[in-house]
């Protein structure tokens, strides 16, 4: 799994992107890429979780315009290894 954050500021250009960006969330979220989203409560920014690797993350951000939007910033991405969680999705990262 991967984890990416988001830093936003005021462009309108990113609100402008925005409903394309979360139809391509959505489709990912149903094909089993996208284990959840969100921005912070200060929408100052998100935080996405992907069940992928390093390729294709980089694939994702390479085929979103959004993550190169003006008014959208990646701070960063690494893997992840999450402890706690339900048991179905335990099964899902291991295999």
């Amino acid at each position: 799994m991967y984890v990416l954050e988001l830093a936003f500021d005021d462009d309108e250009r990113r609100l402008a992107a925005r409903p394309a960006h979360r139809e391509r969330l959505s489709r990912l979220r149903a094909e089993g890429t996208l284990t959840m989203a969100g921005p912070w409560a200060d929408d100052s920014g998100a935080l996405l979780v992907f069940r992928t690797d390093e390729r294709g993350l980089r694939d994702i951000l390479a085929a979103d315009p959004y993550y190169s939007t003006p008014g959208v910033t990646v701070v960063g991405y690494r893997r992840w290894t999450p402890l706690a969680l339900d048991d179905e999705d335990v099964m899902n990262i291991r295999s």
